[in-house]
């Protein structure tokens, strides 16, 4: 983990301000939705990525019962035989 040297306080509503230089390097912009992650003593945010909820891939993402998968796993269940 790299530190940028940046240091923010948290408001009385527990928000931080993400730096415009940080946000601009990330192309994070408003209402971007942000990704919280905890890991041992850190917070990690990371710009949300919707992505195939059996692969992982975020390319070419289908929609099926409000779950994304990619066509590649869509090509794979669909030739899944009934046994």
């Amino acid at each position: 983990m790299k530190s940028t040297g940046i240091i923010r306080r948290v408001d009385e509503l527990g928000r931080v301000v993400i730096p415009i230089e940080i946000r601009n390097q990330f192309n994070i912009v408003e209402k971007d939705p942000i990704e919280i992650y905890v890991s041992g003593s850190s917070i990690i945010l990371k710009k949300f990525e919707p992505n195939c909820i059996f692969c992982g891939n975020n390319q070419n993402l289908l929609t099926y019962n409000d779950k994304l998968i990619c066509s590649d796993c869509a090509g794979k269940i669909g030739a899944l035989e009934k046994k």
